[in-house]
């Protein structure tokens, strides 16, 4: 089966959506475990139980976009979104930082 470009595009961003959105979901794992401590073993059974999860996840949107096989346009996009969406948490993350910062300068100043 040929795709045409515009059938490619869209599904490079339908990846792009299911690779943020299993890179949103471990960082929320990540924070989970800062709020909630465990030990080693409960951080290694749950790492293994999200990448399966993950990886059924993505499988699914694969099958369901490219109707089963595999095409290099969904892998990079997969990757581009992933890091897309790990970029975009670390900006925020400095955001916060600054924020935080000129809060507690405006806090002592006062």
């Amino acid at each position: 089966m040929i795709l045409g470009i515009g059938n490619e595009a869209g599904i490079f961003l339908y990846a792009g959506l299911a690779g943020v959105t299993v890179a949103v979901s471990y960082h929320i794992l990540i924070c989970l475990r800062k709020l909630i401590r465990h030990s080693m073993t409960a951080v290694g059974i749950e790492d293994l139980l999200f990448w399966i999860g993950a990886s059924v996840y993505l499988f699914w949107k694969m099958y369901d976009t490219t109707y089963g096989s595999i095409r290099w346009f969904f892998v990079l996009g997969t990757a581009a979104g992933a890091g897309a969406g790990c970029l975009f948490l670390r900006l925020c993350r400095k955001i916060f930082i600054k924020v935080k910062k000129s809060l507690e300068k405006y806090g002592k100043t006062r």
